[in-house]
């Protein structure tokens, strides 16, 4: 740390206190001996930018136990604490003497504590449940362990502490909501487990906990959590669990439809009822186990869209063109090539013409099987009771049968479909307008991460950013993935992301924490959806050389043309006879890797 921070990449040095006292600078962080000027100095920084008073300090330092030269040894104490800063780098005029105490002159660049309440401020003047959630989450982000682990001052751990610690806790609650009432219960389930558990005096995890049980199917569990918490109540404190919990209880008890989940009013400036599969900022990313919901109620736009905009255009003329009929609109193409986000975007730009409302409806269940037309019918309004034209979304669609008996519910409106699949025999039987989406072009690419990173940072390293898009395979699902990890790491250089991105694709383009940002999940849920033999077939196409794959690259035999049909019919394959097949690259590292898998595996069992 020091002068030659610039020189290593560095940049501030900044003081974290939301975990055991640290200094840093870039990639470096000394954590501070417990001693009384880590004491003075987590004293300084709870109050940042404010005047503390002598009286306060010298009881964080000797709390009533002060000694008669006490005000004496504070100005000493500031001396060595002036001498630790010089030692780290640290400006000397980031404390400073005033009339009557002392004050830290720090920012939301130099302490965690100022960034993560700027944070907190800027999710509730967000427009957006996913606005919100996104800040909340990065301010979670910053707290690094136990708080003032090695600070000795009783009267900061007793006085301050507790105060903090509510301030991360509201804000975990607050996350928490909004991933309920966005639909990811499955998604949720690991941090609730461990909040539950950690802080068991906190109804609201409890209740939030067994909400998500319910909600994903897991009836029993769900029970079994609300009768440990009842226990646990009736014997620490001989009371019985708050009503919204009996009420949570009573509710799965009889198996009630809990309807969609809200976010309070007064928790924040949102209110929302749960949408349906939302866009989930990557094209084609799917929640597991999430329930089958539909919204009509106003769409809000995808975060952070861009690209798209010959498609856009043509999809938004035809859904506000009037006409007898119903308007068909069919997007289709690879897994994470981003069909979703547009078909809610232009969802989003026309819900003004559809009085009748915005019907959304994820046409496959949690395990990947797809809905019954009596299913998803089951959710929409009945022809002829409707207010007006609607406009039906009916996302991840695996056959033409599923749609066909929906469409007479938005006669004289519109629907888009959403399908890997082509499916031309819905097009022949009801007309409409297809489109195929492929991936961005290198300037969608640089416009979807300057979106998503801010326009300093991609101009910062411009050429990294390139790069970044095209070991992406410039799909919107990697793009995102690699700039959500870039966000939640402020310090890390987007060319060092990409050079340990390029060492394992796709394996790296996940995210830890939610399973639907995962390239290898997402193509894997799209591959075994076929049969074994054809998932084999794009096994094989990993072998190949370059991205043409020719209609006779499997064989010559009828049924080596038709896995290359069927790979083409779900997205995995591009274009097709009387010239080449196309496949993406990144669908072909894909395969290569599926194929190295499968060798291994079977090696593996080949007795010795």
């Amino acid at each position: 740390m020091g002068r030659d921070a610039d020189a290593r990449g560095g940049g501030r040095v900044r003081f974290q206190l939301l975990g055991p006292l640290s200094i840093a600078e870039g990639h470096d962080v000394v954590v501070l001996k417990p001693s009384k000027p880590s004491s003075l100095l987590a004293a300084l920084l709870l109050h940042p930018g404010s005047v503390v008073s002598t009286g306060y300090l010298l009881r964080a330092l000797w709390d009533e136990d002060q000694p008669a030269t006490a005000r004496a040894a504070l100005q000493s104490c500031v001396l060595r604490l002036r001498r630790i800063f010089v030692k780290y780098g640290v400006s000397g005029d980031v404390i400073e003497a005033v009339p009557g105490g002392y004050r830290m002159n720090v920012d939301a660049g130099t302490l965690d504590l100022v960034r993560f309440r700027t944070l907190v401020r800027a999710a509730d003047a967000a427009g957006d449940a996913e606005g919100e959630l996104y800040r909340l989450k990065e301010a979670l982000t910053l707290w690094q362990g136990p708080l003032l682990a090695n600070v000795p001052s009783l009267m900061l751990h007793r006085d301050e502490v507790p105060g903090l610690t509510e301030e991360r806790l509201r804000t975990l609650e607050r996350a928490c909501d909004i991933e309920l009432a966005l639909g990811r219960c499955r998604q949720v389930l690991v941090d609730l487990w461990e909040a539950a558990r950690r802080h068991p005096g906190r109804e609201r995890f409890s209740e939030q906990l067994i909400e998500a049980l319910y909600r994903t199917g897991r009836q029993s569990e769900a029970l079994a959590e609300y009768r440990t918490v009842k226990g646990r109540l009736k014997e620490e404190l001989g009371i019985d669990p708050g009503p919204p919990l009996q009420r949570l209880e009573l509710s799965i008890l009889r198996g009630d439809d809990l309807g969609p989940p809200a976010l309070d009013q007064a928790a924040g400036p949102l209110e929302l009822a749960a949408p349906a599969r939302s866009a989930d900022l990557a094209a084609d990313g799917r929640t597991e186990g999430e329930e089958v919901r539909v919204a009509a109620r106003p769409v809000p736009p995808v975060p952070a869209f861009t690209g798209r905009s010959a498609e856009r255009a043509d999809i938004t003329a035809r859904l506000t063109e009037r006409s007898p009929g119903t308007t068909l609109v069919v997007l289709s193409g690879a897994p994470g090539i981003g069909k979703t986000a547009l078909a809610r975007q232009c969802a989003h730009d026309t819900q003004d013409t559809f009085p009748g409302g915005v019907f959304v409806v994820a046409m496959t269940h949690p395990d990947g099987t797809a809905l019954t037309p009596a299913e998803a019918a089951a959710h929409l309004p009945r022809p002829g009771t409707g207010d007006g034209r609607t406009l039906l979304v009916l996302d991840d669609v695996t056959t033409a049968d599923q749609v066909r008996p929906l469409l007479p519910a938005v006669t004289g409106g519109a629907a888009i479909v959403t399908s890997r699949r082509g499916l031309a025999g819905l097009v022949a039987s009801h007309g409409g307008s297809v489109h195929r989406l492929s991936t961005l072009d290198p300037a969608e690419s640089r416009q979807l991460l300057t979106a998503a990173l801010g326009a300093g940072r991609v101009a910062a390293e411009p050429d990294a950013a390139d790069e970044l898009a095209d070991v992406c395979g410039h799909f919107p699902l990697s793009l995102r993935i690699a700039a959500a990890r870039l966000l939640t790491r402020p310090g890390l250089r987007v060319e060092d992301c990409v050079r340990w991105l390029a060492e394992d694709l796709p394996a790296r383009l996940s995210l830890a924490d939610d399973p639907r940002m995962s390239v290898p999940q997402v193509l894997g849920r799209a591959l075994h959806r076929l049969e074994p033999r054809w998932q084999e077939a794009f096994r094989l196409l990993g072998d190949q050389e370059g991205l043409l794959v020719p209609v006779h690259a499997l064989g010559h035999s009828p049924e080596a043309e038709e896995a290359l049909e069927r790979l083409a019919d779900a997205g995995l394959l591009e274009e097709g006879p009387p010239g080449p097949y196309r496949i993406h690259l990144l669908l072909k590292i894909y395969a290569r890797r599926q194929a190295r898998d499968r060798d291994g595996g079977e090696a593996a069992t080949v007795p010795h």
